[in-house]
């Protein structure tokens, strides 16, 4: 999301002051930091940063500083008082108003604020985009109501909120229209989408993978992330279509009830293994990726043990797992936090190296396979080979000409490493 975000606010000052990006900061009109406050240590770093842009300010009075995401969101007019440099201040629903802020900032010498919440009124207010490769970040919806004990997410992004279905529809047309193969639909809660067309009817989330699956152009359909609860059934029949991915992140966050009754997730382990069971029935192969919270106020071992157990029975692919640290404003930093530092070190490891041997297995098993990859671009090691991803997430990196990059092509897989594999080209699609 913040991804997607970033690259409108470049997109939306380049269209009003035809600012340019630049990789070197000394040479900045204008430094802009997206931020995220899911987890203490990310919004830490955006402090730092700002620190490290003081020495910029002061060498250069007419540079201007802007902050925005979550964060934003999240301290509002505290980060003024921590860095009284900063010019602007601004949330997750107001990056639209960038233009407007920088000009008050710059014409009254004074810092702009702006953390309010007007819904899904950026989106109608974004250029087109110019700059796209062969895969893109759509969003669809933002915010969520679940209301997760240990999330941030409803008070620095607000509640779920869904963008009309033409819209979207619009965005993507655009984006295949200028070589776009590949959709990632995102939203905070992704599964949530609920939207009325323009005839007044309710349209779902897998009634719009059907409307992107339609589009020409665009052959591969993800999304994330997703909420178990609302995976629901006619989610699952949506992988029919091959256009979507074989691949799911379904974050589940531990793997007792216990634990995931005080997460106020709202269902048992049982409901998510149903749905997985479901979809493989079509997708026998899919790949599954989670995230997880080790060491969750309250969390024993036996439940810990339970999510290790939960690993071995759905066979997780990737994951995002992270040592709890509270939030602010969340039930769950009012709960005694009880689980001591070096345990959760220890758990976190743990978990994180069955799930890295369980990826370790399923690339070795892809090798001898013929994989459809899109190419994205050169690799980094060699600039004589190409580097593309396949359905289930994996870099391969094959020897190929740079004419192949945006273009889908078989990949038979010779050898799988660490972190990616190698291929040999069988031919392009």
């Amino acid at each position: 999301m913040n991804v997607y975000d970033s690259d409108k606010m470049a997109d939306i000052l380049r269209e009003s002051h035809g600012f340019e990006l630049t990789s070197n900061e000394k040479e900045a009109d204008l430094l802009l930091v997206n931020t995220c406050s899911i987890r203490e240590k990310a919004q830490e770093k955006v402090f730092s940063q700002l620190g490290r842009w003081k020495s910029l300010k002061k060498e250069n009075p007419s540079l201007a500083i802007g902050v925005g995401g979550c964060v934003a969101s999240q301290e509002g007019e505290k980060i003024l008082d921590r860095a009284p440099y900063v010019d602007m201040v601004f949330g997750p629903q107001t990056l639209h108003r960038l233009p407007k802020m920088y000009n008050d900032a710059v014409q009254s010498d004074r810092s702009s604020i702006d953390i309010s919440f007007p819904k899904i009124e950026k989106f109608s207010k974004f250029p087109k985009a110019r700059d796209v490769k062969a895969s893109a970040f759509v969003s669809i919806m933002e915010g969520c109501s679940k209301i997760c004990s240990f999330c941030v997410v409803p008070t620095t992004r607000g509640y779920e909120v869904s963008r009309p279905p033409e819209q979207i529809i619009d965005e993507i047309k655009d984006l295949a229209s200028k070589g776009v193969r590949e959709i990632n639909l995102l939203g905070q809660n992704v599964n949530a989408y609920l939207a009325k067309n323009k005839k007044n009817i309710k349209v779902k989330l897998a009634d719009l993978l059907k409307l992107v699956c339609d589009i020409d152009g665009i052959d591969r359909i993800r999304y994330t992330t997703s909420h178990p609860l609302q995976f629901t059934d006619d989610l699952i029949a949506a992988y029919e279509d091959k256009k979507l991915a074989n691949y799911l992140h379904l974050p589940v966050q531990s793997g007792s009830n216990r634990i995931l009754k005080l997460m106020r997730r709202k269902y048992k382990v049982d409901r998510y293994l149903d749905r997985i069971e479901k979809l493989r029935l079509i997708r026998p192969d899919i790949s599954i990726s989670s995230d997880f919270i080790v060491g969750f106020p309250g969390e024993t071992q036996e439940d810990f043990d339970a999510t290790l157990n939960l690993v071995d029975k759905v066979g997780f692919d990737q994951s995002f797992s992270f040592i709890y640290s509270p939030r602010p404003n969340t039930k769950a930093s009012e709960m005694i936090d009880d689980v001591d530092h070096e345990t959760k070190l220890k758990r976190l490891q743990q978990l994180q190296s069955k799930i890295t041997e369980n990826a370790k297995i399923i690339s070795e098993e892809m090798v001898g396979s013929t994989q459809t990859v899109l190419v994205e671009k050169k690799s980094k090691k060699d600039e004589n080979q190409l580097s593309g991803r396949t359905e289930n997430n994996r870099w391969v990196n094959f020897d190929g000409p740079g004419s192949l990059i945006g273009e889908f092509a078989d990949i038979d897989i010779t050898e799988a490493l660490a972190n990616s594999l190698r291929g040999r080209m069988s031919r392009l699609i």
